[in-house]
């Protein structure tokens, strides 16, 4: 029997297409219209943000675990989160978590190492990209990483919390995107991780400059695989 997966969600758009996404995929090992038993809980990506903002990650480590604790009673077997920035409290969450996490990074990782990429582009929200939640895993795998530039970050930045939280996705912010990847490629890049679980629902794989690791489809993925024994 399938285990039942748990999702700790932060924003509304990443969370929905991470549980759109493992109900619409497992279809095709379990059948039609069958997924596994999967349950969310979010807080609102306000409380997060006034943890997040100060830097106090130990209060997002709170959240994510009362959130996971609440999957749990109800029988969750399996927890992740679909959202790249609140994973540098993963590891004291792991430590005292009810349940087993999958990390987004690893993954991420996973799917770049069969796929044989080793230079690896990184977009996310400001404190994903000056943050240690991908490099720590990518250098376990011998993969290196790459950010954009300051001015980009920030814009970035602004972009993802302006618009794609919001479900704005508009195709000036898609075309810059796309022109932070070039530069990316042009730093030595062989791929581009999609760092903020809404940036999927933004960039185009057809005609990105680089190939693309969807970090919200790919976390949801390896949930599904987890769940049904693959």
């Amino acid at each position: 029997m399938a285990k039942h997966i748990g999702i700790v969600g932060c924003s509304a758009e990443g969370a929905a297409l991470c549980y759109r996404t493992i109900c619409e995929e497992a279809q095709v090992s379990m059948g039609e219209y069958m997924h596994p038993e999967v349950s969310m809980h979010t807080y609102p990506l306000g409380s997060y943000m006034v943890h997040i903002r100060s830097g106090n990650w130990k209060g997002v480590a709170g959240l994510m675990l009362s959130s996971v604790k609440k999957l749990a009673s109800i029988g969750a077997e399996i927890a992740i989160s679909p959202d790249n920035t609140i994973h540098q409290a993963f590891h004291t969450v792991e430590k005292e978590s009810p349940i087993p996490w999958i990390h987004i990074a690893e993954a991420v990782s996973e799917e770049a190492k069969v796929r044989g990429f080793k230079k690896l582009g990184l977009l996310g929200t400001r404190y994903l990209m000056r943050g240690p939640v991908y490099p720590e895993v990518l250098t376990k795998y011998g993969m290196e990483t790459i950010l954009p530039g300051d001015d980009e970050m920030e814009s970035i930045n602004s972009i993802i919390f302006r618009e794609l939280v919001n479900g704005i996705f508009s195709e000036k912010s898609r075309l810059y995107f796309n022109e932070v990847i070039e530069n990316l490629k042009k730093k030595g890049a062989e791929a581009v991780i999609l760092g903020c679980t809404e940036i999927p629902l933004l960039v185009d794989p057809n005609d990105c400059p680089l190939p693309v690791l969807d970090s919200t489809r790919l976390l949801a993925r390896s949930a599904l695989r987890r769940s049904i024994g693959e």
